[in-house]
C-alpha cells in the first residue's frame, strides 16, 4: 500500500486509536455481545468498556503497539502483548479504518506484528477473534494462523 507508514506509538495516539477501535469492532466484539444480552451495564456502554482494552493494552506494553499512518491520519493500528515466560506473542486488538479496509492494511499490520515479536526472540503468536468477525476469520487463517480451539463466553447480571 502506497502512503502508509507503520510507526511506533505515541501517547498523542491514544484519543484516535479508541475512536476508530469503537468504530471497526461494532457487530464483532465480546463487549456488544454482552450488552444485547444483558443491557446496559454499570453507567457505561459497550464501547466505553472496548475504548478501555486500549488502556489496558496501551499499560501492559506500549511498545508493542503499532500505528498505521496516511497522510497524517491514523488508518489502523495492532496491539500486542509479551510473555517472554512462555515465549509467546499474543495480539489483542487490530482495527483498519473503513477507508483502508479490503486493501491488505491489516495484513501489513499483522506481518510488523510477527516481525516484532521475532525481534523478541518469541516462539510463536496468537490472536483470536469472536465468530461473528468474518474480516478475522478470513484474515487471521490467511496470515498463517491455524484455528487450535473455540470458547463460550456465558455473562449474567448479579
Amino acid at each position: 500500500m502506497k502512503d502508509i507508514n507503520i510507526r511506533a506509538y505515541r501517547p498523542d495516539d491514544l484519543a484516535g486509536i479508541k475512536q476508530l477501535t469503537v468504530e471497526a469492532f461494532a457487530g464483532v466484539t465480546l463487549e456488544q455481545n454482552v450488552e444485547t444480552v444483558l443491557g446496559f451495564l454499570h453507567g457505561h456502554d459497550w464501547r466505553w468498556r472496548k475504548a478501555r482494552h486500549i488502556d489496558e493494552d496501551v499499560a501492559a506494553n506500549p511498545a508493542g503497539i503499532f500505528v498505521a499512518e496516511a497522510r497524517g491520519r491514523i488508518a489502523g493500528y495492532i496491539s500486542t502483548r509479551v510473555d517472554r515466560e512462555s515465549s509467546k506473542g499474543r495480539i489483542p486488538n487490530l482495527a483498519v479504518t473503513a477507508e483502508f479496509r479490503g486493501q491488505g492494511l491489516g495484513r501489513q499490520l499483522i506481518e510488523h506484528a510477527l516481525d516484532y515479536f521475532r525481534r523478541e526472540g518469541l516462539a510463536y503468536a496468537m490472536i483470536e477473534t469472536m465468530a461473528q468477525n468474518e474480516a478475522g476469520q478470513h484474515l487471521y487463517p490467511a496470515c498463517g494462523f491455524v484455528e487450535v480451539a473455540r470458547q463460550v463466553h456465558f455473562a449474567r447480571r448479579l
